[in-house]
């Protein structure tokens, strides 16, 4: 895409992104929406842990497009979901950057959740 203007603007902001080597599962009500061993773990100043997943793990059936919008100036624009899962629909739970910034290429396509909707996250070593 392009350079990200938010770490032009501020440069001592940090945002760490590292494969994980262990399994990750996200869960709705005991129901697994996302099972990877393949997530990105993003840590940033200012905001709580995240785990980016490849789409190839996620059950993208459960997840339905929102016309909802946002722009990171460090990471892009991110595209956002709802999550329908044992028929309880969770607004705008997910998200994901389809066109980041060169410096977070990595999160391309990934689907992260927020864990104050989404708070079943458990991290298993291999």
């Amino acid at each position: 895409m392009s350079k990200a203007p938010g770490h032009e603007k501020w440069p001592s902001h940090r945002i760490d992104e590292r494969h994980l080597e262990k399994r990750v599962i996200a869960r709705v009500n005991n129901e697994v929406i996302a099972d990877s061993r393949d997530v990105i773990r993003v840590e940033e100043d200012g905001s709580p842990e995240r785990f980016y997943f490849p789409r190839s793990d996620v059950k993208m059936d459960k997840l339905h497009a929102s016309p909802t919008k946002t722009e990171c100036p460090f990471k892009g624009h991110a595209s956002y979901f709802t999550i329908d899962a044992q028929g309880r629909e969770l607004k705008d739970a997910a998200w994901s950057y389809e066109s980041p910034y060169d410096e977070h290429a990595d999160l391309r396509e990934r689907i992260a959740f927020y864990t104050d909707k989404v708070p079943e996250i458990e991290i298993r070593t291999m």
